[in-house]
C-alpha cells in the first residue's frame, strides 16, 4: 500500500484492495459547533466515480450533520485500521434520497460486507465526493 498521500481516484493496488477487505469504518463529521462526531459504520469505495458511500437511517446525527452544511455539503472523512495499516479518504458530504443512489450503495455494502442490509424504508445515503486520500500499509 502507498505511503499517503494517495490520488483518491487512480490508488494503486494495495490501497484500493484495503479498501475492498470487510472492516468497519468510522465517518467524521461536524457538529454545528465545529467539534467532531464520529462514528462507527460501514463505507465502500468507488474510485471512478470518486465516492465513498455510507448507507445509514435519515433520522441518523451523521445525516443531520451533513443536511445542517447546506447545498454544498459538509467536510467529512472516512477512515480504517488494521494493525498498522490504515487509509483515509476526504471530501464533501452529502444526502441522497434518490432510490437508484441508495440501491447502488446498498449493492456496494452487501458486497464488500457479504451480507444483504435489512430493509429500511428510512435509508439514505451518504456520499463523499473525495478530494483526498492517504494511507499507509
Amino acid at each position: 500500500m502507498a505511503s499517503y498521500p494517495v490520488d483518491p481516484r487512480q490508488p494503486d493496488a494495495a490501497y484500493l484492495s484495503f479498501w475492498r477487505e470487510r472492516h468497519l469504518c468510522t465517518l467524521t463529521t461536524l457538529r454545528p459547533d465545529g467539534s467532531p462526531h464520529v462514528v462507527p459504520v460501514g463505507v465502500t469505495y468507488d474510485p471512478e466515480a470518486g465516492l465513498a458511500r455510507i448507507i445509514t437511517n435519515k433520522s441518523s446525527a451523521k445525516v443531520g450533520h451533513v443536511l445542517a452544511a447546506g447545498p454544498g455539503g459538509a467536510r467529512a472523512a472516512v477512515c480504517q485500521v488494521d494493525g498498522p495499516r490504515w487509509a483515509t479518504l476526504e471530501g464533501r458530504a452529502r444526502v441522497s434520497t434518490d432510490p437508484a443512489r441508495v440501491a447502488e450503495a446498498v449493492r456496494r455494502y452487501a458486497e464488500r460486507y457479504e451480507r444483504m442490509p435489512s430493509p429500511n424504508p428510512a435509508r439514505v445515503v451518504i456520499e463523499i465526493d473525495l478530494t483526498a486520500a492517504m494511507g499507509r500499509g
